[in-house]
């Protein structure tokens, strides 16, 4: 296809910063565009993976605790979430069981998004499942004076993959400086290597989870390469 084709169907205004990267070369201009969609295709689906994982695992540590429909429960008039400080939670929680078809506590946990998860370690929240879920993270460093690997730690790092998420859900690029029109992978290589190093926290064996789907370095390094 003919840049100006390109251009026309994803408008100038969008084309704009690659072909800026790229020194004016459209046709390394349209080679970026797609690096860029085969980066957001395959950070998203390591994303998600993770996302299954951490859902996963919140809901072993807190079934035991708290019951096999703890989500529900909780939900409900006078549960752990029925109070001002975790009313958004509470809210979620029942929204998301109002558009199940039919009820059970499996698809309940799938409906919740990652938002809603990594909320789990917002301060409330985690006082409120009884402050047991860093038990996710059962090889997370030991805190130090320095720093404090706690919830708050947890909850930050996951605000950090949340943002990305959203960033690739709107079509926003993953391949550039922040805010400059500098072909850069650095703001993609960090986020996928705190990826793997929560499944690391997790005790998960990331290579073997992700084997097949994982090629995120190889295109990160053909995009500098380009």
């Amino acid at each position: 296809m003919r840049y100006s084709d390109f251009a026309s169907v994803m408008t100038n205004a969008r084309m704009n910063r690659y072909l800026l990267a790229c020194g004016g070369n459209t046709r390394k201009t349209m080679t970026l565009y797609r690096k860029n969609l085969q980066l957001t295709q395959e950070l998203f689906t390591v994303i998600s993976c993770f996302e299954v994982a951490l859902r996963n695992a919140i809901d072993a540590v807190v079934s035991p605790l708290l019951g096999n429909d703890w989500l529900r429960n909780a939900a409900a008039t006078g549960g752990i979430f029925d109070t001002p400080r975790c009313r958004l939670t509470r809210d979620n929680i029942n929204d998301a069981i109002k558009k199940l078809h039919t009820y059970s506590h499996y698809k309940l946990v799938a409906e919740l998004g990652f938002g809603f998860w990594r909320f789990m370690f917002a301060q409330n929240q985690f006082n409120a499942t009884g402050r047991i879920l860093l038990r996710v993270f059962p090889s997370k460093p030991t805190s130090t004076p320095a720093i404090q690997y706690n919830n708050i730690y947890i909850f930050n790092q996951l605000a950090q993959l949340n943002d990305i998420r959203n960033r690739m859900a709107h079509h926003e690029p993953i391949c550039f400086l922040p805010g400059q029109p500098i072909k850069d992978t650095t703001y993609a290589r960090q986020h996928y290597n705190l990826i793997l190093q929560l499944f690391q926290w997790m005790q998960i064996d990331e290579a073997a989870l992700l084997y097949g789907l994982d090629h995120i370095n190889t295109v990160c390094n053909e995009i500098d390469n380009l």
